[in-house]
């Protein structure tokens, strides 16, 4: 039996659904420094909300792609039994914690009610996406 050798791989960054992918990827822009380099939509017989978008990194390595979904429901935090959980989450290094909590803030983010850790803060996108702020020396 032949074994086929893994080709090289690289994860270049999430996709979200959203329900008006267009504005969260606006609050991302906002919050990261990110620019938005593609955006598309709404395609013909779907209502305004639809749409793509895609924001990359300054250094070109990452992105953040934000796409339709019209049946998107915001994920519950913490997660409960029968509703959408969280499948994944951003996890954003700030250099200081309590400025990096004020600029989400700021941005359109609200604090989650359920904080499991003390030097994290696990924040709501406007779309009801959690990710989670953290102290980062290297920023």
């Amino acid at each position: 039996m032949a074994f086929v050798q893994r080709p090289k791989m690289r994860i270049s960054g999430p996709t979200f659904d959203s329900a008006d992918p267009i504005a969260l990827a606006e609050f991302y822009e906002r919050l990261l420094g990110w620019p938005i380099v593609r955006r598309e939509g709404p395609q013909p017989g779907n209502p305004s909300s639809d749409g793509w978008a895609m924001l990359r990194s300054p250094t070109g390595e990452q992105k953040i792609e934000v796409q339709w979904e019209p049946h998107h429901r915001a994920p519950t935090w913490p997660g409960t039994a029968g509703e959408p959980t969280m499948m994944l989450h951003l996890d954003i290094g700030v250099e200081s914690l309590r400025e990096g909590v004020e600029w989400a803030l700021e941005q359109g983010a609200r604090l989650a009610n359920h904080q499991p850790q003390e030097d994290v803060r696990v924040m709501i996108d406007p779309d009801g996406h959690p990710f989670c702020l953290f102290p980062d020396d290297t920023v």
